[in-house]
């Protein structure tokens, strides 16, 4: 199993949120670039990150920053945040970026997804975040009525090969896993699973491993000290 060290960008700094609540912020790091040269220096293979301001606003906002990680840093990097289009998307893949996630726009816009999957493959990964098992869209703030399997189920069937699933109430909370609705995604697709939100510790790692899962994405766990990610990741590989 893969582990993705995690940097949510707002305003040019590294945050932290908590259920996704933007009142909620922590600033955790105040340049993004030391952050990641941290994360290559402990073993990162690949890094996630999220643009917050894209996020909410539908157009990524922190280009400049991202774009210094992709080439400074030199292992590959996954975006989401603001990417509605394919000009944008197309311009991340030109500069270097290893996979584009789609959220709003995976949900929104399935002419739009099918265009970018059939053009890029597995360079696409769609983001799943859900809130009492449905999708949830807009930096989070708005919450539709499609539960997160179907949704799964629906983007497969276009052709998306990774999927990143996020249990909203878990996320920034260090309480673990929703290891149950991390198996009823991966049980129902033969997509790639990447975990994310409420990892605590080096166990819920572990625990998440023995499921055959893809990856995990780890973010204030190791902010706040709880994991150490060289050891995370010699762990898990």
């Amino acid at each position: 199993m893969i582990i993705l060290p995690a940097m949510d960008i707002r305003d040019g700094k590294c945050v932290r949120l908590y259920q996704g609540k933007f009142d909620a912020l922590e600033v955790v790091g105040e340049n993004p670039l030391k952050v990641a040269t941290s994360f290559k220096e402990a073993g990162a293979e690949y890094i996630h990150i999220v643009d917050l301001d894209g996020a909410l606003n539908g157009e990524v906002k922190n280009l400049n920053i991202i774009l210094r990680v992709i080439k400074e840093i030199g292992i590959p990097v996954e975006l989401g945040g603001g990417i509605r289009d394919i000009k944008t998307v197309d311009a991340l893949i030109e500069a270097g970026l290893s996979r584009v996630i789609l959220g709003t726009s995976a949900l929104k816009d399935k002419k739009f997804i099918q265009e970018v999957v059939f053009k890029y493959g597995e360079k696409i990964a769609v983001g799943i975040d859900a809130k009492d098992e449905k999708v949830a869209v807009n930096g989070w703030i708005d919450v539709s009525d499609v539960n997160y399997i179907d949704f799964a189920k629906e983007i497969e069937k276009i052709g998306v090969k990774t999927i990143i699933f996020t249990d909203i109430s878990k996320d920034g909370t260090l309480t673990g896993p929703n290891l149950k609705q991390l198996k009823a995604i991966s049980h129902s697709v033969n997509c790639n699973i990447i975990a994310s939100g409420g990892i605590k510790e080096l166990d819920d790692l572990k625990t998440i491993n023995n499921m055959g899962l893809y990856g995990t994405i780890v973010g204030k766990a190791i902010y706040s000290g709880n994991i150490n990610l060289k050891e995370a990741i010699s762990e898990c590989k």
